[in-house]
C-alpha cells in the first residue's frame, strides 16, 4: 500500500462519520443508493461453532421486551419466525459483545402502504444499534432508513433488496464499543453488513446507538447485552437465525 492509500484508509471513518451528520437525520433530500439486483439471497446453514437462535422449531433462545422474564410473544408459522404486529419486540436470553450474525428476513406480500410503514423491523445489536429491515423494492423513503441502513446514520452502499416475499439474508459483523473507567467512549461501535451476499456497509464507525429523528451520544453500557428484534407493526418473517461470538478485537 502507498503512503497515499495509506493516509486515504486511516481517514476513511472520519469521512465516513462526516458525510453522515452533513445531512439532518432522516433527510429525505440525502441521495439513495443505486439499485443493484443481488443473485439471491445468501442462504448460509450455522458453522459447528455457531450458537442457533432460531432453527424453525422453538423461541426457547427468546424472551419478550415488555417482560425478560416471559416467553417471546411471537408465533412459528411454516417454520418462520413472525412478528406479532403489537406483541412488542423480542430479545435473547443470552448476551452478547463481539458478533458474527446471520439472519433471514422476508417483508410481507402483498405490500401495504409504503415509506417506513411497508415491511418495517430491526436487528438491534445490544438492543441500541440497528440494522434496518424494510421493504426497499420500489418504495421510496428516506436514505438513512432504507434496508440495510445503520438506522438514522449510514445508508447503505447499494440497494441490495428483492421483492417482497422473497427469503433476503444479513450477514453481520459487530464489534461493540469500548468505554474507559470513567463511561467515555474509547472505541466506536464497528459494523460490517452483506445484504443478499452485497456488501452494504465496511467496518463503519457508529456515531452512538441508533434513535429515531435524534442522534444520540453513546452511553457506557455493559460489555454483554441481548440481540433484540423490532416490533413495528408489520408480520416481517425471520428464519435461520445464529449468531458466532468473536474474539476480542486486537
Amino acid at each position: 500500500m502507498s503512503r497515499l492509500s495509506l493516509i486515504a484508509a486511516l481517514a476513511l471513518p472520519a469521512t465516513l462519520a462526516g458525510q453522515a451528520t452533513e445531512w439532518p437525520i432522516h433527510s429525505m433530500e440525502r441521495p439513495v443508493p443505486i439499485v443493484v439486483h443481488p443473485g439471491g439471497p445468501a442462504l448460509v446453514p450455522p458453522p459447528a461453532d455457531a450458537i442457533v437462535l432460531f432453527d424453525g422449531h422453538t423461541l426457547d433462545a427468546w424472551r419478550s421486551n415488555a417482560d425478560s422474564s416471559a416467553a417471546a410473544p411471537w408465533r412459528i408459522e411454516g417454520g418462520a419466525l413472525v412478528v406479532v404486529p403489537g406483541a412488542g419486540g423480542i430479545h435473547t436470553a443470552q448476551r452478547f459483545g463481539d458478533v458474527q450474525l446471520h439472519i433471514e428476513w422476508m417483508a410481507p406480500t402483498p405490500p401495504e402502504m409504503d415509506g417506513q410503514n411497508r415491511g418495517n423491523s430491526g436487528v438491534f445489536l445490544m438492543g441500541r444499534y440497528e440494522v434496518q429491515v424494510l421493504d426497499s423494492w420500489e418504495n421510496r423513503t428516506y436514505a438513512d432508513g432504507q434496508a440495510a441502513s445503520i438506522y438514522g446514520q449510514f445508508p447503505p452502499l447499494v440497494n441490495a433488496s428483492l421483492p417482497p416475499g422473497s427469503w433476503q439474508s444479513y450477514e453481520i459483523i459487530f464489534r461493540r464499543p469500548r468505554f474507559d473507567a470513567a463511561g467515555k467512549v474509547t472505541q466506536p461501535a464497528r459494523m460490517t453488513v452483506f445484504h443478499n451476499g452485497v456488501l452494504v456497509q465496511q467496518n463503519v464507525a457508529l456515531l452512538g446507538p441508533t434513535t429515531h429523528r435524534v442522534r444520540s451520544p453513546y452511553e457506557a453500557h455493559d460489555d454483554r447485552l441481548p440481540l433484540s428484534l423490532q416490533d413495528h407493526g408489520q408480520p416481517v418473517k425471520f428464519r435461520n437465525i445464529w449468531i458466532r461470538p468473536l474474539s476480542e478485537r486486537p
